[in-house]
């Protein structure tokens, strides 16, 4: 199994690079059928943003020309961005051993398209390395923020979850109740995902002794007997909503409702890295 994962963790970055590099090839194709600008513009310049010394973490990467690298990071303030890493991939670059997923780094970087320039990157540290089991769940994590965090939408909060989460991975606590916290915090903190203390249908707050569904757009209502959403307890949605998976009912619950609602604001794209960990690990 052990080898099964490292196999998978190996190519996780890859399966995530075909998001990145068909942005980047939409964002080509915008510019070239861009009409051209009038002789006379109003419109006034932009100035060359310089930003320095950002938390962040590399979320992937994947070769740019010969020797670059286009890494795409999470930060604390700026969200998920695109940074062209030049020389990375060269034998004597400094950036070749620091842009590693998982690690803390301070970033900074220049320019005001969609894709930066990287100035430079600096290992933090303060947090244990990722292994076995844990290092594919690290994985999934990425993978969730690429499809689900829209660039340069700036999510501090859910940074400091990720930061956590990555945290709580490595001390090796229950990988089941971990993701479920933080798929929980993703889809709120993107706004997609209401209060699960309050009924849509009554207006009422949830009774922990009915049987709910949740409707992705809406949010949780009583379960009718014609419904093909999962059914769910007040009682899971209430202890979702306070973060306690304690409860056995809540755990095997929580899964299927979080399954549900990712697919559907995934709009049916596959999650690879989810895939591998059901069949490993049953989650």
């Amino acid at each position: 199994m052990n080898a099964l994962i490292a196999d998978a963790a190996v190519d996780v970055p890859a399966a995530l690079s075909t998001t990145a590099q068909d942005e980047a090839v939409a964002t080509t194709s915008r510019r070239r059928a861009a009409p051209s600008s009038p002789k006379r513009s109003t419109r006034i310049p932009e100035k060359d943003t310089r930003v320095t010394a950002q938390p962040g973490f590399v979320l992937h990467s994947y070769p740019h020309r010969e020797t670059s690298l286009i890494i795409d990071v999470f930060t604390r303030d700026y969200g998920r961005i695109a940074l062209v890493a030049k020389g990375a991939k060269r034998p004597l670059s400094k950036l070749r051993g620091v842009l590693q997923t998982f690690q803390p780094l301070s970033l900074s970087w220049s320019g005001k398209s969609e894709i930066r320039t990287l100035i430079a990157a600096e290992w933090v540290g303060g947090l244990l390395p990722l292994e076995k089991s844990a290092l594919l769940c690290g994985f999934y994590l990425n993978e969730l923020l690429v499809k689900l965090v829209a660039r340069d939408d700036p999510h501090p909060a859910l940074f400091d979850h990720y930061v956590a989460t990555l945290n709580q991975l490595a001390h090796q606590e229950p990988a089941p109740i971990v993701l479920r916290q933080f798929e929980r915090a993703l889809l709120k903190q993107t706004g997609v995902a209401g209060d699960f203390t309050i009924c849509t249908s009554s207006r009422q707050p949830v009774d922990a002794g009915l049987t709910y569904v949740v409707d992705p757009e809406r949010g949780p209502r009583i379960a009718r007997d014609t419904d093909s959403w999962p059914r769910v307890s007040g009682k899971t949605l209430l202890d979702m909503e306070r973060e306690d998976y304690s409860d056995v009912i809540t755990q095997t619950q929580s899964k299927a409702l979080m399954r549900f609602l990712l697919a559907h604001h995934l709009g049916g794209a596959p999650l690879n890295t989810r895939q591998i960990l059901i069949d490993l690990m049953q989650l």
